[in-house]
């Protein structure tokens, strides 16, 4: 791509379903899948993000590397995972450059799994679900961001934010 060439805002569809089961207790929600977790079709794809450290750190745990290993220790922490937006207009992967968005219907897993509490990942995600104005019955939570754009919170600080998750579980 030259330098002058634009990037494309475009018309995205989620294309990653929830991850849960009839035993998860927390749900956390991320705002959108980027570019590299829709080509993967899972979360939080990039290497860069460190969304999989920071949940493997707080639980105690090996960070996992196949998208088996993360569902399967997802599962068996009891934590659902899932997004705030089912389709939106986007940049790349810039959660800046979200418009338009439309929120995902959260209903199928409060309806299957007996949700605690609901735990944000980063500003957009949270500012996109009180747009929502749906009361889930449970408390929700913003976190920081796993996002390496975040570099102001180093991998200790998120750990540290993050354990707020521990008794919900």
């Amino acid at each position: 791509m030259e330098r002058n060439e634009r990037v494309k805002t475009v018309l995205e569809t989620h294309p990653i379903p929830p991850l849960y089961d009839e035993h998860s207790h927390i749900l956390i929600l991320g705002s959108f899948p980027s570019v590299k977790s829709r080509a993967g079709m899972f979360f939080y794809h990039h290497p860069q993000n460190r969304f999989w450290k920071v949940i493997a750190g707080v639980l105690g745990r090996e960070t996992p590397q196949t998208i088996e290993e993360k569902a399967a220790m997802l599962h068996e922490s009891h934590i659902a995972l899932w997004d705030v937006i089912a389709r939106c207009e986007i940049t790349g992967s810039q959660d800046s450059s979200i418009s338009h968005a439309e929120p995902n219907d959260l209903g199928e897993i409060f309806a299957a799994a007996p949700i605690r509490a609901i735990f944000l990942n980063g500003g957009t995600a949270w500012t996109y679900f009180c747009r929502t104005k749906k009361d889930w019955g449970v408390p929700a939570f913003k976190l920081p961001s796993t996002s390496p754009a975040n570099a102001a919170w180093t991998l200790p600080k998120l750990l540290g934010a993050w354990a707020v998750i521990l008794p919900y579980l």
